[in-house]
């Protein structure tokens, strides 16, 4: 199971050397070593292990489709070899507005605005003669830039670089429906 933060946030004993930019960070965000908004996008660790061929794939949202991480935990856990969950992981270092008692409602709002995609590879049901690969997310709703400005790991940029933050929250959107575009094409693709 690996709770994906989208940044490198480890805390020590005593400090914290979190907050970090990562291959897991996003087009756009404000972190440390990443002040000016960071220019790459991030690795897909799901895509990479679905690459295998033999790994069973979850990608959830708890907060935002609360059936479809179960069915993805209980079919990872049924599954005859190696299983991978991503879930997606508001934390702290995020800036949600309003806080961390808001951290289910930020789930809901990253997959509403196609900012997370909700799926699963099930290698076992290739056997069977069905679709190992399952999308579960919509195409984003046109309230992605409204995300992406609710914390202030994004919206931090807006108030220093303005012109920089529209280019990279421009891009990082178009990214995103590029990723949502690619997920379509796997469902065809695994048919």
């Amino acid at each position: 199971m690996v709770f994906d933060t989208e940044m490198y946030a480890r805390k020590l004993a005593s400090r914290n050397t979190g907050g970090q930019a990562s291959k897991a960070s996003n087009i756009g965000e404000v972190c440390q070593f990443a002040a000016a908004g960071k220019e790459m996008g991030k690795k897909s660790l799901s895509e990479i292990a679905m690459s295998y061929g033999y790994v069973y794939v979850g990608q959830i949202a708890l907060g935002a489709n609360p059936a479809q991480a179960l069915k993805v935990i209980q079919e990872a856990e049924a599954y005859n070899g190696p299983s991978l969950i991503i879930g997606y992981a508001p934390c702290e270092l995020h800036g949600v507005k309003g806080g961390m008692n808001h951290c289910q409602d930020e789930m809901k709002a990253a997959v509403k605005a196609g900012y997370w995609n909700l799926f699963s590879f099930n290698p076992a049901l290739k056997a069977e003669g069905k679709n190992p690969f399952t999308l579960t997310s919509k195409e984003g709703d046109g309230s992605y830039q409204a995300f992406l400005n609710n914390e202030t790991r994004y919206s931090a940029l807006t108030r220093k670089f303005p012109e920089r933050a529209k280019v990279l929250f421009d891009r990082n959107e178009q990214a995103a429906k590029d990723r949502f575009v690619h997920l379509q094409k796997l469902v065809e693709l695994y048919k």
